[in-house]
């Protein structure tokens, strides 16, 4: 197993940051690592890298005990911290043989890593020249130059243009088949673009652990529907599917659907048949983002 993590809880004085969580992570899987500010992910992070020691649990990576051995697991991972931290005097080619000199990495590697994380065009500057999105590629050479077994990214795509955005992707969701990625982000669509697999934090605890494919195929349809007249319960109780409903003002209801089929031509055919006139119909689907909010709010 590449991560695993059992019982794990990391105290600040009276303050619990991480509160007794558990979870696995498998070679191949790029898992979304979520959670609001303070929830407990950049400690979590810390101790699997080494840089940060339990209060108690067991933390292995690649079957190495993270506290017993720190050094022999920090060979195995590439990690960029969310605050990325960078010697900015350095040419980016400069900074990366620094990297290669201590892993004892070949210098033809820097070449091949420059170029695969798409540096080529700046790399004649020094890194303080560079944009905040060439600084996030440089943290992100440096964490795959060693060719590491798990890659920790917190916060990887901050900065990021929209066609740097496509390209970094691009190229975690590459870095991933053959790597363990923990990946963390506020950034719902980058999860869903590169994720296999969730994993939320809420006040330091896990609440949820699913295959993206299990989140997705338990997505709600939310239907926003104002009719003509005003029902009563009893009426939209009648509408199949129904798993929850809520009356805001006068004729507007809320109306939430377990099903992935569209609702909506069943709401005009439930309004036709009781003599109704639809004067308002919006649908949304209950996605990562709603399910985050509600988990964490």
């Amino acid at each position: 197993m590449s991560i695993q993590l059992t019982s794990l809880t990391k105290n600040y004085n009276e303050q619990i940051a991480v509160n007794s969580i558990s979870f696995e992570a498998r070679r191949g899987e790029i898992v979304g690592f979520l959670g609001p500010n303070g929830a407990g992910k950049s400690t979590t992070m810390k101790i699997l890298t080494g840089f940060v020691k339990p209060s108690s649990g067991l933390v292995t990576v690649c079957d190495i005990n993270v506290v017993e051995n720190p050094i022999e697991v920090q060979k195995k991972i590439g990690y960029l911290p969310e605050h990325n931290p960078l010697y900015l005097d350095m040419y980016i080619r400069e900074y990366l043989q620094f990297h290669a000199s201590i892993h004892k990495v070949e210098k033809n590697k820097i070449d091949y890593t420059i170029e695969k994380v798409g540096l080529l065009p700046e790399v004649h500057k020094r890194i303080k020249q560079l944009s905040k999105g060439y600084r996030q590629r440089v943290g992100l050479a440096a964490a795959i130059l060693h060719n590491p077994e798990v890659l920790i990214l917190d916060e990887p795509t901050t900065g990021l243009d929209p066609n740097q955005l496509v390209e970094i992707r691009q190229l975690i969701k590459e870095l991933g088949k053959d790597k363990t990625v923990l990946l963390s982000t506020h950034i719902m669509q980058e999860v869903e673009a590169i994720c296999d697999r969730v994993i939320i934090i809420n006040k330091g605890k896990l609440v949820v652990d699913k295959s993206l494919e299990e989140l997705k195929s338990g997505e709600k349809q939310v239907i926003e529907v104002t009719f003509d007249y005003k029902l009563e319960e009893q009426f939209i109780k009648r509408l199949p599917n129904i798993c929850g409903f809520k009356n805001t003002i006068e004729n507007n209801w809320i109306l939430e659907f377990e099903t992935t089929k569209d609702m909506r031509p069943v709401i005009f055919d439930f309004a036709h048949d009781n003599g109704l006139k639809i004067l308002g119909l919006n649908k949304e689907n209950k996605n990562l983002e709603k399910l985050f909010q509600e988990l964490t709010k």
